[in-house]
Parts: C-alpha cells; sequence; structure tokens
C-alpha cells in the first residue's frame, strides 16, 4: 500500500465518520477521476495536489468542467501563495493544507458545502497575506502582447523589434507581468498566465529564430 492509498482510505474513514457525509467514490488517478465526477456529481471533490509541477490550476478546471456544480477543495502540503492564489482563480473553493487537524478539516468542507460563495484557507496567516503580492491587476493590453510574444519563445530583441519598442520598454513591461502574475521567471510567467485561462489569439503569427 502507498502513501496515496493510504491517505484516500484515512479520509474516507474520516468523513464516513460523520453523519452527514458519505463518500461516493476514491480514484488515485486523474482521468478515472474525471470519469467518476462526471458520472457522479458529487457535493464536494477532495483533490489531494502534492506536486507544484505542471498546471494545478488546469486540473481544477477539469474538474469544474466534469461536474460545474461541485464544490473543488484542495488537500496539499505546499503553502506558497502563488500556489494557493492559483487554486482560487482556477475556482477551488476551499484549500486545506496537510497540517490540518482532523476536527478543521471537517469543519472546512462542510463550511463550503453550506455557502456557495465562500472560499476557505486553512494556511498559515503569512501565506494569507501574501496572497495579493504577487497581482497587482490584470495585464494591460501591451503585456498580453509581450507575455504572448514570449510564449512564442522570441528574446527580448525580436519582441522590441516586432513591437517597434525598444528593449528597455520590453523589459518593463516584463517586470510588470512577473510581479502581477507572482512569476520567477519567463517560463513560470508563460505557465501562470495559461493557468490563468486568460491568453489572447492576436492578429498575427509569431516565428522564433
Amino acid at each position: 500500500m502507498d502513501e496515496h492509498t493510504l491517505l484516500r482510505e484515512v479520509l474516507g474513514e474520516v468523513l464516513l465518520a460523520e453523519d452527514d457525509f458519505c463518500v461516493t467514490a476514491d480514484s488515485a488517478d486523474f482521468e478515472s477521476s474525471v470519469a467518476l465526477i462526471a458520472r457522479t456529481r458529487p457535493d464536494i471533490v477532495l483533490i489531494d495536489i502534492d506536486k507544484p509541477h505542471g498546471s494545478p490550476g488546469g486540473v481544477v478546471r477539469r474538474l469544474r468542467e466534469a461536474s460545474p456544480r461541485s464544490v473543488v477543495a484542495v488537500l496539499s502540503m505546499y503553502d506558497d501563495a502563488r500556489i494557493v492564489q492559483e487554486m482560487i482563480r482556477a475556482g477551488v473553493r476551499c484549500y486545506l493544507h496537510k497540517g490540518i487537524t482532523r476536527r478543521d478539516l471537517v469543519a472546512s468542507l462542510r463550511s463550503v458545502a453550506g455557502a456557495r460563495e465562500q472560499v476557505t484557507l486553512t494556511v498559515p496567516h503569512a501565506t494569507i497575506a501574501n496572497l495579493d503580492a504577487g497581482h497587482a491587476g490584470p495585464l494591460s493590453r501591451r503585456e498580453k502582447e509581450v507575455i504572448a510574444l514570449v510564449a512564442a519563445a522570441m528574446s527580448n530583441r525580436q519582441i522590441a523589434t516586432h513591437l517597434s519598442v525598444t528593449e528597455g520598454t520590453v523589459k518593463r513591461h516584463l517586470r510588470n507581468i512577473f510581479h502581477k502574475l507572482g512569476a520567477v521567471s519567463r517560463i513560470d510567467a508563460v505557465n501562470k498566465y495559461n493557468a490563468l485561462g486568460e491568453a489572447a489569439t492576436y492578429p498575427w503569427s509569431v516565428a522564433s529564430g
């Protein structure tokens, strides 16, 4: 038995011990989870995100598409504000750190199930304090153009030539983009922007070289 199987079994036992909870299904992999959720349409979907790689926000969106009325709750060992923020933007209604107690786990799930517009976070205070640190408003039209060209693997010089601006202007836009997205690199910025579901298409084709 691996740790993930054990965790699912323990969580199931915790919830089944409560009079107002029942466990309709559990799954060890993402694709089968999507199929189960689409079929059973549970009130709450509790998922374990233990790796901040790829696009956790994309995972959440797939689950919400499978059952739009289900509340998605995340159990995670990570308390990084950027990950929490990405989850909330994707539609997570409950983000729980794995250090949570049994009582708080049950109370949090019960709370979001009963208040459809509520978001519950059980993370360190410092995480909540930093939630807005990496997002100072939506990207401007020009910033969206720049991030689209970054995604096409263009260098700052190529972007500057394409947009008829200076490299200094491109660097300034990138600083603003990094700040707004809470990104630490060009790849990180592209991934976070795509995770927001805001990536736009532009009336030109872009090629790097």
